[in-house]
């Protein structure tokens, strides 16, 4: 499976399957404590130095880099650290970087604490995409399962697998969240989670192998 393709997922044009209401939390997984959006600082300066520390631990399936970071102190994020995941999530084919939606780091960490792995890895499988990027995945094929109006253009998507964790329970954690849109790609195991409208979709066409 070469790993270009890997960054095809998007929100599937179809087939979709709409969302009916929230899903309930699999059984054995710990709830945890719901992080809410919190606020960028003014500068780096006016960050807190105490307070709950907020962690991510990552590795991106193209560029084989890690990153392990706090990003967040109680309701504030770091400037810093915020520099260090727009860089780390950039167009693996342009290696252009646009600033994250926050948020989108938020249910990172939450659906971490909800599967009970709170220092775990997330494999990043697509992060920030470029209007360029974009279409050229699309019209590479008939069947790529990349949308036109992609939240991965607005910086707001991630796809990811998580070592240790069912493709099938990773998307289940995630549609608990009732964050955003959950795409599930079964034949490419792994899920995409953005901060946009709450929906629900899966995608096994042949673009998504």
């Amino acid at each position: 499976m070469m790993l270009l393709t890997l960054c095809q997922a998007a929100e599937a044009r179809s087939p979709r399957t709409p969302m009916k209401g929230r899903v309930r939390q699999p059984m054995g997984l710990v709830r945890g404590v719901m992080l809410y959006p919190g606020v960028l600082p003014s500068d780096e300066d006016s960050a807190p130095v105490e307070g709950a520390k907020y962690e991510l631990k990552l590795h991106h399936l193209h560029s084989g880099e890690t990153l392990d970071v706090i990003y967040r102190i109680g309701d504030t994020y770091i400037p810093a650290a915020i520099d260090k995941l727009d860089y780390f999530l950039r167009d693996s084919h342009t290696q252009d970087e646009k600033a994250y939606d926050p948020s989108e780091f938020d249910l990172l960490h939450n659906l971490m604490t909800r599967l009970g792995r709170p220092q775990g890895i997330i494999n990043i499988v697509c992060g920030y995409r470029t209007p360029w990027t974009n279409e050229f995945l699309r019209h590479r094929s008939r069947d790529t399962g990349v949308a036109k109006n992609s939240q991965h253009v607005q910086a707001k998507a991630i796809d990811i697998r998580v070592p240790g964790v069912r493709t099938r329970q990773l998307r289940d954690v995630a549609l608990s969240l009732d964050a955003g849109g959950v795409g599930y790609y079964p034949r490419s195991q792994f899920v995409h989670v953005d901060v946009g409208p709450v929906r629900r979709w899966t995608f096994a066409g042949r673009g998504a192998d």
